[in-house]
């Protein structure tokens, strides 16, 4: 992505994604996808395929990907906005690869991309950013120019609803019980090297204040879940299983409130590694499980989509909570490197 073609008008919207398997056959195909290059133990491959086959083999993502760009359809149709919507993925169908060529064929010349992924990493942005650069070569020099829409962890549109969802997740405790809950925000776990060279971790605190403040909290964790590198390499902890069974231990709670505040909708890591796995714990501990729900389509986020949008194509305002601004519009060259191991 480049800045090429700066005074010409943006003519559409590719909405990035990870991606995931539609059935059984692709579960295997698709990991492959994701694990190409990377140190990951082919036995680790084969735990998460189980995971991905236990709920028929297919990851509810592209579903939720699909209902997400039917509420932005709608939502430019409401405003006028005629931008048409692409939809591209890093690992399964629709490809980035496949979409962009689609991109291209339909004259388009010119996108603005919106990432599912709220936070600054190389995993959550660079490295998207490098995969539209791959697709766009292969595409050709005619390729459409594509430009990122900045990242909205701070953004009213994307906390407003956190706080609802977790003010209702934290409605489930009794009120005779509220001395005896703990708030557990979880994100995907990256490497130890990866984040020290990216803004995540302050990111998610900055995020995790936010909507604790607006439900008015003041005890919770951030904690982490999903990590599938070797056991050598370390990543960010505490791991949510870990951090349950260790506030446990020591305050004896009585209610988990999961808070899957790293991610956007509920996909197979929110549905296998918190409502399989730390809920199949807290069962054993005795602790009432409560898991809060993701943004998803919620009406607020996705008028926020919109309102990206307008910043860039007609200078609106740039809205954002806390103290840490907004982001930058267009990424420096330096920004969210690859961990060591994977610098070419």
């Amino acid at each position: 992505m480049n800045r090429l073609d700066d005074e010409a008008p943006y003519d559409s919207l590719l909405v990035v994604s990870f991606g995931g398997p539609e059935g059984p056959d692709d579960v295997l195909p698709f990991l492959e996808n994701v694990l190409r290059g990377r140190n990951v133990p082919k036995q680790r491959m084969l735990e998460v395929a189980a995971h991905y086959q236990a709920f028929g083999g297919k990851s509810p993502i592209n579903d939720q990907n699909r209902a997400l760009i039917a509420a932005l359809t709608a939502e430019f149709n409401k405003y006028r906005l005629q931008l048409p919507i692409y939809w591209g993925n890093r690992n399964w169908h629709p490809l980035l690869a496949e979409t962009i060529k689609k991109m291209h064929d339909e004259g388009r010349r010119k996108s603005l991309a919106f990432f599912t992924s709220a936070y600054s990493s190389y995993s959550g942005c660079r490295q998207y950013r490098e995969n539209i650069l791959e697709a766009c070569g292969s595409v050709g020099t005619e390729s459409p120019v594509i430009h990122k829409l900045r990242a909205f962890y701070n953004h009213p549109g994307f906390i407003s609803p956190m706080i609802e969802r977790v003010r209702a997740a934290i409605n489930e405790v009794p009120e005779s019980e509220r001395a005896r809950f703990k708030v557990f925000y979880t994100a995907h776990s990256i490497p130890v090297s990866m984040a020290a060279e990216c803004d995540y971790v302050v990111q998610l605190e900055e995020a995790c204040r936010l909507v604790s403040e607006g439900v008015g909290l003041a005890d919770y964790d951030l904690v982490y879940q999903s990590r599938s590198g070797p056991p050598t390499q370390p990543w960010l902890e505490p791991d949510i299983c870990d951090a349950i069974t260790a506030t446990h231990k020591s305050e004896k709670m009585k209610h988990a409130v999961i808070v899957p505040i790293g991610f956007v909708s509920d996909h197979m890591e929110v549905l296998f590694d918190l409502d399989t796995e730390a809920r199949k714990l807290c069962e054993e501990l005795d602790i009432q499980c409560i898991r809060s729900g993701t943004v998803g389509p919620h009406p607020e986020f996705v008028s926020m989509i919109r309102k990206l949008i307008l910043e860039r194509t007609a200078g609106s305002e740039r809205e954002v909570l806390g103290s840490l601004g907004p982001r930058a519009d267009f990424c420096p060259e330096n920004c969210c490197p690859p961990p060591p191991v994977r610098r070419r």
